[in-house]
């Protein structure tokens, strides 16, 4: 029985592989028990390998050290590749005020970390890991030990314990913060789903389908290519046309003239949408489906971008239209429709929509690669050369007077930073940068739970004693962190700013990263304004918890 007391008890690779094994399942597993109807999911990792830890079952530090790094550049390396593509667009269109409001919450929890600091004494790495665990942000966690060892060279187990002990009522404390705006200004639900009906009709969401009839007289004798000239600044894309003189639908060209009474099939946006109808004519009720019936000829195919030779490239440049005669009236990407100009830069990973015949489609879809197959193979050359420019970024010291250490942007900000950039703008460098979602969920979930198994086995030893010895109260200060920001920021945001209570408790969950929160408010709201609260505030908040995380330490520690 030597092998199986070596393989539990021992220091090998097994023992090492097994053990994180174990913990990793036995926290996934736990974590989906409900408790109010809130789960801690990943989280209880967390927990398990507490437990063990307290038991001595553990792992060598040095193994535990190389696991715990490498799941946390994993994890935040795939959260900036999931974010990067939205990161700049959610300060447009009226997310400049929720990112606003989100970085209040972040600099009012900062600001009463520090206050309880100096009120209470407790040293400010334990301070750090009580915030982290109380906006339930991981990354930060990571970010703030990665600080702290970077300065004295060893590792500090109370900020892991801060975390711990405060994460649990963290989760709590954020759905409670919703639920005190709502009864506090009596929210009325069928109220706040009209201001959203409004709201979206307010508002431009992608490519529209508009049909016109042609009455400019200023128009008429132009070709296409001159209209577009004309009207530049303008995002439009006229895809079919419907000759008045021979009752005949063609496929639109830059050298197709137009003439009075000629109904053309435009794609545009809804702001653009009532310049067009002013300058060329009158909006008719010609439905998308109707072209498509009138024009049997003619199929309409969506494309998949897949050959990475046309990654960065402007789709004017391929010159489609002219050499197969076919348009593309809208691109597809991530789930949103853009007007497909021809300045438009197209990524792998683009659906782009094509019209023509049945041949000169099949010639297009050669062109573009339309393989799904080669779309599911990983893209590791930008993942590596990003995790590798990450901790050469991570690890340049930055000099800021007054602070006797140099910033460090560290493990968990250098890959976050490189990652965003890369995967928005890597296609100008030719890089490759298309991950499919369950690659990029399934990176993100093995890089966490290595990561927060071994912050568990390495803080197991003296966990219970440091809460018996005044730990507890640790619980309360966490407490306080979370739901005094919400609850301030939050009226602020409701009496003053008029927030939709739906988006505002999306980012409310989005200000702390923490999804059990948006769980619970996608299920309370019944639509997806909180998913897109939450989105909007998400990129930001995510690498403001990890930068002001290691700036505490430098500062306070």
């Amino acid at each position: 029985m030597d092998w199986l007391n070596e393989l539990i008890w021992g220091k090998g690779i097994g023992h090492s592989i097994l053990l994180m094994s174990f913990v990793i399942a036995a926290g996934i597993q736990l974590g989906k028990v409900k408790i109010f109807g809130v789960s801690l999911g990943v989280t209880f990792v967390l927990f398990v390998g507490i437990i063990m830890g307290h038991f001595g079952i553990t792992i060598d530090p040095s193994v535990i050290h190389f696991f715990q790094e490498f799941g946390l550049i994993l994890f935040v390396y795939s959260v900036g590749m999931q974010v990067g593509p939205g990161f700049f667009s959610s300060f447009k269109q009226g997310g400049v005020t929720l990112n606003m409001l989100a970085c209040g919450i972040i600099l009012l929890g900062v600001v009463t970390t520090v206050i309880i600091h100096f009120v209470t004494g407790i040293p400010m790495s334990t301070m750090v890991g009580i915030l982290s665990g109380a906006v339930t942000n991981t990354p930060g966690l990571g970010a703030a030990q990665q600080a702290y060892s970077d300065m004295y060279g060893v590792a500090d187990h109370t900020i892991a314990t801060g975390y711990a002990v405060a994460y649990p009522l963290g989760v709590v404390g954020i759905i409670l913060s919703t639920i005190i705006i709502r009864y506090a200004f009596k929210v009325s639900f069928q109220k706040e789903n009209e201001q959203l009906e409004k709201e979206e009709a307010a508002h431009t969401h992608g490519a529209i389908p508009v049909s016109l009839i042609v009455k400019n007289p200023a128009v008429f004798g132009k070709s296409v290519g001159e209209l577009s000239t004309l009207l530049e600044h303008r995002e439009f894309v006229i895809s079919r046309i419907w000759r008045d003189s021979d009752k005949k639908i063609d496929i639109v060209s830059s050298s197709t003239v137009l003439h009075e009474n000629d109904k053309i099939f435009v794609i545009t946006t809804e702001t653009d949408a009532e310049t067009l109808k002013t300058f060329i004519g009158e909006e008719i009720n010609m439905e998308r489906k109707q072209w498509i019936r009138m024009e049997s000829q003619f199929i309409n195919r969506r494309i998949l971008i897949t050959k990475p030779e046309l990654n960065g490239k402007r789709l004017g440049d391929l010159q489609l239209r002219k050499l197969y005669g076919i348009n593309i009236t809208r691109v597809n990407r991530a789930g949103m429709d853009l007007v497909a100009r021809p300045n438009l830069t197209l990524q792998v990973g683009d659906r782009v929509n094509v019209i023509g015949t049945e041949a000169s489609v099949a010639n297009v879809e050669k062109v573009l690669g339309n393989s799904m197959k080669r779309l599911n193979e990983p893209n590791l050359i930008a993942i590596f050369v990003g995790i590798g420019l990450g901790i050469i970024l991570g690890s340049l010291p930055i000099w800021i007077p007054g602070i006797p250490q140099p910033l460090k942007l560290g493990l968990a900000g250098g890959p976050l930073v490189v990652s965003i950039l890369i995967s928005r703008f890597g296609y100008h460098y030719k890089l490759i940068t298309y991950t499919t979602q369950s690659a990029n969920f399934m990176l993100r979930e093995i890089g966490i739970t290595m990561f927060l198994a071994c912050v568990g086995l390495g803080a197991g030893n003296g966990f219970v004693e440091t809460i018996v010895n005044g730990g507890y109260a640790w619980i309360g200060y966490g407490f306080i962190i979370t739901l005094l920001p919400l609850l301030i920021i939050g009226f602020i945001a409701r009496k003053f700013c008029k927030i939709n209570y739906f988006t505002l408790m999306g980012m409310i969950a989005g200000s702390t990263t923490d999804p059990p929160a948006l769980a619970y408010s996608n299920a309370t709201a019944g639509n997806d304004a909180p998913s897109v609260g939450y989105a909007t505030v998400y990129p930001l908040s995510m690498f403001l918890r990890v930068v002001t995380a290691q700036l505490l330490i430098l500062f306070f520690a």
